[in-house]
């Protein structure tokens, strides 16, 4: 009989300074401590934090890369590569005491010179855009002495301890000239090889500045078909996986636990409005009332899962505001819609969905039985996870893409910046005045209770003008072999590997 132990976590986000944090360690080495985890694609956009732009790659490097800060389990940020910081009374200062002795995985010592220089690439004040917005802030970057750099800020940005905890905020070596290919950095573990669309190994890094990880070897083995998935669990060659569908779970044998938690994204189906009929306001929401969210749940997930109705996951306790009931199942109203934006008829369009995320394959699968009922067909095109990045994230040739879109950062603005008109990460070209003056006003709010009204009105905005066709926050499901313990779930989109242990550790 087979056998599903499930493991349930709260997880809630707050944005307050906390302590380091602490976990097990152990040392057993050799062959009974290493790990082969699945992972649905490989790290195919770069392999510099400062370049990354995939969540599943952003996931992995969190585990090889640090910023000055990094975020805990709990939401908190933590101190990192920087041991304390503080901010100057007018707000435009924030001055960064490094952390003595951290070393990064060539054995070189973390300098200011390297802080400065990671800080000025990924803000693109030396090379190109940065891939945080926010960092268009930064004024410059003093190096005070070896032991202190100060980063000036054009204006007070309350969040902006948040944007240094990024990913793409994370420290390099200013020496090392090919980071996208030979990653550097300074977290528990250290990269050793890359063998393409089989295989990423890591190792554990002996001269972690902080708790040291528990498994000595990690093997990232790259499982692009949703099918293999649950052959490889079962077959022994993979110890752990996330994301599974509750279908997957149910066809695990004894050896795993099932861990469920949430995976604090937006999964939609996301509109490229520079293409018709999605110019079209009244088309957005007529398939937004056609929609029924909960079948959707019922039919892919058992029912678990939390329903959105804008761009912001529940977690986010102090931003989200719950506009589910903005467009109630109805058919009817949605052809009306359509009717009178010139579509009695109906239409044709294709759903871009990546080949290795079988959750949202079959979410685009329910969605199109769906609206056939209102005359619009949805033919779904699989692609592979490359070319998704390389046509629909940057090139934006498609129609419609159904994915889960994640905060790279404990902020909202992380979640809500993408939707400006001339934002580069603007994938789905949502353009609307509107939604433009009143994202300005975040950088200018003078109150912490300001800023987050400005931003639970930018949530009404895309609901207001049914941006996308939102599904909801998904509930994630891990599987664990039965010789571990330890995983963590985080309230945004990583893995952190140093807290797996042999359950005898």
């Amino acid at each position: 009989m087979i056998k599903r132990k499930i493991v349930a976590l709260v997880m809630c986000v707050t944005l307050i300074p906390a302590v380091a944090l602490s976990a097990c360690s152990g040392d057993k080495t050799d062959e009974s401590s290493k790990i082969v985890i699945g992972i649905p694609q490989d790290l195919e956009d770069s392999l510099d934090p400062h370049e990354a732009v995939a969540a599943g790659t952003k996931e992995i490097l969190f585990n090889i890369y640090e910023g000055l800060l990094k975020p805990d389990e709990t939401g908190n940020l933590v101190p990192a590569v920087a041991k304390e910081y503080s901010v100057s009374d007018d707000g435009l200062t924030y001055s960064f005491i490094l952390r003595d002795g951290v070393k990064f995985h060539n054995g070189k010592e973390v300098t200011a010179e390297d802080v400065k220089y990671s800080i000025e690439k990924s803000a693109g004040m030396n090379v190109a855009d940065s891939l945080i917005p926010a960092f268009s802030n930064i004024s410059e970057v003093r190096i005070i002495d070896n032991g202190q750099v100060d980063i000036v800020l054009t204006e007070p940005d309350i969040d902006f301890p948040a944007y240094i905890a990024n990913l793409n905020a994370s420290i390099i070596p200013k020496s090392n000239s090919k980071p996208s290919t030979d990653p550097i950095g300074t977290g528990p573990y250290m990269y050793v090889s890359r063998s393409p669309q089989e295989n990423i190994i890591l190792k554990k890094f002996d001269n972690y500045w902080g708790t040291p990880a528990n498994i000595e070897n990690v093997t990232l083995k790259v499982i692009p078909n949703a099918d293999s998935i649950v052959m490889n669990l079962n077959g022994g060659s993979v110890d752990m996986f996330a994301r599974l569908t509750v279908t997957q779970t149910k066809q695990l044998s004894d050896d795993f636990n099932v861990l469920e938690g949430e995976m604090n994204l937006v999964q939609a189906v996301y509109l490229n409005h520079a293409v018709r009929p999605f110019d079209n306001v009244d088309v957005c929401r007529a398939l937004s009332y056609a929609v029924d969210v909960e079948n959707v749940l019922e039919m892919t997930s058992d029912g678990k899962g939390f329903p959105v109705g804008s761009s912001m996951f529940p977690a986010f306790k102090k931003y989200y505001v719950d506009l589910t009931g903005k467009y109630p199942t109805d058919r009817e109203k949605a052809k009306e819609l359509l009717a009178s934006a010139g579509y009695p008829d109906g239409f044709k369009f294709s759903i871009t969905v990546p080949s290795n995320y079988q959750p949202h394959i079959e979410a685009a699968q329910v969605i199109a039985q769906q609206l056939k009922q209102i005359g619009v067909t949805a033919d779904i095109k699989l692609v592979e996870w490359n070319t998704w990045l390389s046509d629909v994230y940057s090139g934006r040739n498609y129609e419609a893409t159904l994915i889960g879109v994640d905060a790279s950062s404990l902020t909202a603005t992380a979640m809500l910046d993408r939707f400006v008109s001339d934002a580069p990460n603007n994938f789905t070209n949502y353009s609307d005045s509107a939604y433009d003056e009143l994202y300005k006003k975040v950088y200018t709010a003078k109150t912490d209770e300001e800023r987050v009204e400005i931003y639970k009105s930018l949530q009404e905005n895309l609901a207001d003008n049914a941006a996308n066709i939102y599904i909801q926050d998904m509930a994630e499901f891990v599987a664990l072999s039965d010789k571990y313990d330890g995983y963590v779930f985080y309230p945004m989109y990583v893995q952190d590997l140093a807290k797996i242990r042999l359950k005898d550790q």
